[in-house]
């Protein structure tokens, strides 16, 4: 009669038993320390001088970057791939609830109404443009739905949030993380001279602005590229645009039948600003040790891989953005 292999059977016959929480834990510590180290390093080189003002690089870019480089120069140590994958998907889900802390109502009320009807019917439209335009030029589904949100939304914080709920591939989130930021970034340069050729005035392109570049602080950049008041109106409508990925998040969960907790815990304003700023600071660096456990999982042979149909979706999707928000910007807020 043939034996047991030691390891599937005891004497007994019966299975070994599973690890203990304890045990799980302890084995996740070197890959959290690893992913923790990293969203250290990402926030120290986002406060930089000549990243802030002069690359506008987000600490979540600079992470999944990092984690990346890593990935392809070197192996990932097995030691640490159990708290890598705790990165990725529960620390990051937990993260992703944070970011209600970002929004505030009474913030959102002082641009009016005209510029929450842009920001609202301009986001609708890239986002079903950009699903419809991902599935026509062939882009995998979860891709696809990765890079409309973070157009339509706010980058990086809503590729994030997304893939939350997508579950994508795992180079899914830092490609349209990726692609997302290049074009946001040639935004910052072209957005103020499109506002010198068109002559806008600063509401109007601070509007513009804010309802159509992909990262805050790419929008922060292109704004103060015109004008101060440019900038403050272009942050507001940004916050607005942000408002909305809660909601979407929640219809992508329903739809591809999958819980998810997100809520705009602050949405009234009743947090004080310091407790405020704390909590949106703590959950930024938590964030980052999620997409620490992203980028350490993906290497840059996997994004060689996806071609060009993702930049190409992802630019005929801001090109939409752009030209309808303009236009209903143009319109309404004369």
């Amino acid at each position: 009669m043939p034996s047991l292999p030691a390891e599937s059977a005891d004497a007994s016959g019966l299975a070994p038993p599973r690890p203990s929480r304890g045990g799980a834990l302890i084995a996740a510590l070197p890959g959290l320390l690893l992913a923790a180290l990293l969203g250290a390093a990402a926030f120290w080189l986002a406060e930089l001088p000549w990243v802030r003002d002069r690359l506008h690089w987000s600490a979540l870019l600079l992470v999944i970057l990092i984690g990346m480089a890593l990935k392809s120069l070197a192996p990932i140590p097995d030691a640490t791939l159990p708290g890598v994958r705790l990165a990725h998907r529960p620390i990051l889900r937990w993260a992703v609830a944070g970011l209600g802390f970002r929004l505030s109502l009474p913030e959102l009320w002082s641009i009016g109404a005209p510029a929450l009807l842009v920001v609202s019917a301009s986001t609708l439209v890239a986002l079903l443009f950009g699903w419809w335009i991902a599935r026509r030029l062939g882009v995998p589904e979860k891709l696809g739905l990765l890079l409309g949100v973070g157009g339509a939304i706010c980058g990086a914080s809503a590729v994030v949030a997304a893939d939350s709920v997508v579950q994508g591939e795992r180079r899914d989130a830092p490609l349209a993380l990726g692609v997302i930021t290049l074009l946001g970034t040639i935004g910052i340069v072209l957005y103020p001279a499109l506002e010198r050729a068109a002559r806008m005035s600063d509401f109007v392109y601070g509007v513009w602005d804010g309802a159509s570049l992909h990262e805050m602080a790419q929008v922060v950049a292109a704004g103060f590229g015109v004008s101060e008041e440019a900038a403050r109106v272009a942050t507001v409508v940004k916050l607005a645009r942000i408002c909305l990925l809660a909601p979407v998040v929640l219809y992508l969960g329903w739809t591809l039948r999958r819980h998810h907790q997100a809520a705009a815990w602050n949405s009234t304003g009743w947090l004080a600003k310091p407790a405020l700023d704390l909590i949106r600071r703590v959950d930024l660096w938590l964030l980052c040790v999620g997409m620490a456990g992203v980028g350490l999982q993906t290497g840059l042979a996997d994004l060689r891989a996806a071609g060009l149909r993702p930049i190409a979706a992802a630019t005929f999707q801001w090109l939409v953005l752009g030209v309808t928000s303009y236009s209903l910007a143009a319109w309404l807020c004369r």
